[in-house]
């Protein structure tokens, strides 16, 4: 049985998969390589990955577009490549779900290293959940929720929820305010620095995750509520 780690390389350009596979290869890494969104789409329904690394521009579909698709069955740590170092650009890729954002050119080293980066906040979160899902009780805490603005951070039943930067604020925002209903639109002008370069469907693919993190120390409890048609709220919690 092969225990690698498994990753997803989506580039069409051989130049680049090449020294970067054998990069990852040394690493231990058994790559996988899609040289078109749709194939990659195909790849992520089909098989189980670890990583996806995903350039942005692809011959069919933009890595955008990529991303926006899978992100809505699938969550895996995800770095995006790109031919451009624009502001917004970056801003985009991580609103709609990456884990980090990488300019062309670049060494295939520092590829590896921003995974090593990323796979090592994943392995202490998850082990740090572990940890401390034991030692929930039944009985609810007298103060359910916890914002550190130091550290960004926000503690629910005592553990600390491993948050982007717009998942903290959102979260944080609706925590200050509990049952006031927010549509999509005043949560991003709350939320994010550039509202007007944001869809409002970047705020549904946000909640969506802050809802799964939540639900990993406490499956039993929803507490952010839908409003269909307008946005959502935070239920009042005792």
């Amino acid at each position: 049985m092969n225990n690698k780690k498994q990753i997803l390389c989506v580039e069409d350009d051989a130049a680049i998969i090449m020294p970067l596979r054998y990069a990852l290869e040394l690493e231990d890494w058994l790559v996988t390589w899609a040289n078109t969104g749709m194939s990659a789409i195909q790849q992520i329904e089909q098989n189980h990955f670890d990583f996806i690394i995903l350039d942005v521009g692809l011959p069919d579909l933009s890595g955008f577009e990529v991303c926006k698709k899978i992100r809505t069955f699938n969550h895996t740590p995800l770095l995006f490549l790109t031919a451009r170092d624009d502001e917004i650009d970056r801003i985009v890729g991580l609103e709609i779900g990456a884990d980090d954002y990488c300019a062309k050119p670049f060494s295939s080293r520092e590829i590896v290293s921003r995974i090593k980066a990323i796979w090592r906040r994943m392995e202490i979160q998850q082990q740090l959940l572990a940890e401390k899902q034991q030692s929930i009780s039944s009985q609810q805490p007298s103060n359910i929720w916890q914002c550190q603005d130091e550290t960004l951070q926000i503690h629910y039943y005592a553990i600390a929820l491993q948050l982007t930067r717009y998942e903290y604020r959102l979260l944080k925002l609706l925590i200050q305010h509990p049952e006031q209903v927010f549509s999509r639109q005043q949560l991003m002008d709350h939320v994010w620095e550039h509202p007007e370069h944001s869809l409002e469907r970047t705020v549904d693919t946000h909640i969506k995750s802050i809802r799964n993190k939540l639900k990993q120390i406490s499956p039993e409890h929803e507490p952010i509520e839908t409003h269909r048609g307008f946005g959502y709220s935070l239920k009042r919690m005792s």
